[in-house]
């Protein structure tokens, strides 16, 4: 299903136009998604509002449980019934006279996934030979994973407040950036082509179900091994339009942007320093990765272009990331605009206390929060709890 992205970073020729590549890929195809298939993406769209926010409203005169029904599982019945709706369409042969871009976009019988498809695949370490180490690589990884720590610890915070914890604390963050490193390590050992990261849509979910149990995730983990290892089913599920995910995600990403802002209520708006700062720093993060996406777009590289490949690989790759750019210029802003003059406006006063470790000193529910189960407190030494 990620056949037409795949396309589109063919002809990357080292490690930051790939990355930039494929970030303005995936960036426009979630802003043009829904339209590239209007009759699918349109209606995916309409019908999810109308489920997730209107039909609760109605039904719960009717029954109370029916509310519980439509937060838990709004999702998956629009995905079913607009789905069907494809399927019927590419039956009906609506998409026998189009172009090839739009049966690819709009069609269901995508027969070629399936049947291309392994029934069994299980990927092992070293699965494309030994690892090759060189210095530039290894540098322009470095900035992808940085740009990644970035965005992580932006979804963290905005994880903890759908889930109605308190704000993660510095050893906290630190422990799970740690653990996606782990992560990203053992995914490059086995093959993958991409490392593990925080997944924001993932996040939109949650709020929208309201549902943060660890024990969710360990199902949909049990899932997703499943269908890795038995690749047809896998591919029966990759067959869905892309514009259906295209309007899910133009909900659960705008979930997490909210969130996003919805911090600033505990800074001083009416500041006009803290409004300088926060909208120099959207408008910068939005024009800079968009300046490096089409020149990369257009000219096959990004354009910091010196002799030192490694520098230009980590520089092409940071300031493609719109939330990298915005916390640098944020952060810059916010800690050299006279800070100690200004804490009360910075917000500092409300944050503090969530982010103590000292017993006594910070909030007493962090460790209801953040505390490992109970069985990992014995193989993991205390300096690391």
């Amino acid at each position: 299903s990620m056949g037409g992205i795949c396309q589109e970073i063919q002809s990357c020729n080292n490690d930051s136009c790939c990355l930039c590549r494929w970030s303005w890929t995936i960036s426009n195809w979630l802003s043009s998604g829904v339209g590239k298939c209007v009759e699918i993406g349109l209606p995916m769209l309409i019908l999810a509002i109308v489920v997730q926010q209107y039909a609760p409203l109605y039904f719960r005169h009717i029954h109370e449980r029916t509310t519980f029904l439509f937060e838990r599982y709004s999702l998956l019945l629009c995905i079913g019934i607009v789905w069907a709706f494809a399927a019927i369409l590419t039956a009906a042969g609506a998409y026998n006279h189009v172009s090839l871009k739009t049966q690819q976009h709009c069609r269901t019988d995508k027969s070629f996934l399936i049947s291309s498809a392994p029934w069994i695949k299980i990927s092992y370490p070293f699965h494309w030979g030994p690892p090759i180490f060189t210095a530039g690589h290894s540098f322009g990884m470095m900035g992808a994973v940085l740009v990644s720590s970035f965005e992580s610890t932006g979804a963290h915070f905005a994880t903890a407040r759908l889930a109605g914890a308190t704000p993660p604390p510095a050893h906290v963050l630190t422990r799970s950036i740690g653990l996606q490193g782990i992560g990203i390590f053992l995914a490059g050992l086995c093959g993958a082509p991409a490392g593990s990261s925080v997944s924001v849509e993932n996040i939109g979910l949650l709020g929208l179900t309201k549902v943060g149990s660890r024990r969710v995730i360990q199902i949909s983990t049990g899932f997703m091994i499943f269908f890795s290892i038995f690749g047809k089913f896998g591919a029966f599920f990759a067959s869905i339009p892309l514009p259906i995910f295209a309007a899910i995600y133009c909900i659960l990403f705008g979930i997490v942007a909210a969130v996003g802002i919805s911090f600033s209520q505990f800074a001083n708006k009416n500041s006009m320093r803290n409004i300088y700062i926060i909208g120099l720093s959207l408008f910068l993060g939005i024009s800079i990765p968009q300046y490096f996406a089409e020149y990369t777009a257009s000219a096959g590289r990004g354009p910091a272009r010196t002799n030192a490949g490694w520098f230009n690989d980590i520089i092409n790759t940071v300031f493609a990331s719109g939330p990298t750019v915005a916390l640098i210029v944020a952060s810059l802003l916010d800690n050299t605009l006279e800070p100690r003059a200004n804490e009360n406006d910075r917000g500092l006063s409300w944050f503090t206390p969530f982010l103590r470790r000292r017993k006594g000193y910070s909030d007493p529910r962090n460790e209801e929060f953040y505390s490992y189960p109970i069985r990992v407190h014995d193989f993991v030494p205390h300096r690391f709890l």
